[in-house]
């Protein structure tokens, strides 16, 4: 069934990285870092891919009309892929820094891949925007979903 839809619709890979226990100090280094950024990665290219929209993204409840501020910072390489860093407090202890990448694919020959060689180009873009690994000394997330 997934096959089918894929080849009708096209794919859509994605993952979430978790980095937990993080000091709240050295997770919103993090944040302010790539945040200062923002404004100057649009137009950048990193190898298929170029930054369309960069920015601190809001949402608005479809039901209630409610504005939830602040959700999160976001990298969109047009309709190809994007980047999303967000800090959630839902941990044991500390913080949590949580970095969703994701991917559309309609070529059939990518439809099949593996998540993790999908997201690989994006996983090496996003170690160059976001830095987790330079700022926080982590190698590699606590926990990928």
């Amino acid at each position: 069934i997934a096959e089918r839809h894929w080849a009708r619709f096209g794919r859509h890979y994605y993952v979430r990285h978790d980095y937990d226990e993080l000091p709240a100090a050295t997770a919103t280094q993090v944040m302010q870092s790539l945040a200062s950024s923002l404004p100057s990665l649009i137009g950048q290219q990193h190898g298929d891919y170029r930054i369309s929209a960069a920015d601190e993204f809001s949402y608005q409840d479809p039901i209630d009309g409610s504005v939830a501020v602040n959700q999160g910072l976001r990298v969109v390489f047009g309709d190809a892929a994007r980047l999303i860093v967000r800090l959630s407090g839902t941990g044991t202890k500390g913080a949590t820094l949580r970095l969703y990448l994701e991917r559309y694919e309609n070529h059939e020959s990518a439809l099949g891949w593996k998540t993790s060689e999908a997201l690989a180009p994006l996983v090496n873009i996003a170690e160059r925007l976001v830095r987790v690994g330079d700022i926080t000394g982590r190698r590699a997330p606590s926990v990928i979903t």
